[in-house]
């Protein structure tokens, strides 16, 4: 998938983008922001590797941490709702996940949780990469979140243009 053909899309739809990354650490910004000319398609982005920070800077609630935890589809929900509402962005991706080392039988590494939030919610799934090591997963969820953010582009309407007042 072309970051470039991402980008021009929103941009001929008029749609910003944000981003809600954990275990990412920032990876699908610096994707998106690589691009010359991207200022006008990015509009920010929220790096949220603590929990304290995800209730902070997104509203994760604290009963939702409590209980699913942090890697769960609900809290990659609030997220991706979070930072749609923190924004002046059309889109939003998020990510949380365990890229590893470790995990548990529950959750294990590999184990990453996507959110996409629009004007009409905020929807969630959860995708399994298995123990490819710490920078595989991080790379392969990277991808899958401008995969995510791609589709969420091409399906929306064109934004109206404003009308002068």
């Amino acid at each position: 998938m072309s970051v470039a053909a991402l980008l021009d899309t929103a941009r001929a739809k008029g749609l910003m983008i944000t981003t809600a990354e954990s275990c990412t650490g920032g990876l699908v910004a610096a994707a998106l922001t690589e691009i010359a000319g991207s200022s006008d398609v990015f509009e920010r982005g929220f790096v949220t590797y603590s929990n304290a920070a995800k209730g902070a800077m997104l509203g994760v609630t604290q009963a939702t941490l409590d209980a699913h935890g942090a890697v769960s589809q609900q809290v990659a929900a609030q997220m991706a709702q979070g930072a749609l509402s923190q924004s002046r962005a059309d889109i939003a991706v998020s990510v949380t996940g365990i890229a590893g080392p470790g995990g548990s039988d529950h959750k294990p590494e590999g184990l990453v949780c996507f959110g996409l939030a629009d004007m009409a919610g905020a929807t969630a799934h959860t995708v399994e990469f298995g123990a490819l090591g710490r920078k595989a997963v991080r790379a392969a969820a990277t991808d899958h979140a401008l995969g995510l953010l791609q589709d969420a582009v091409d399906r929306a309407a064109p934004k109206s243009p404003a009308v002068p007042g």
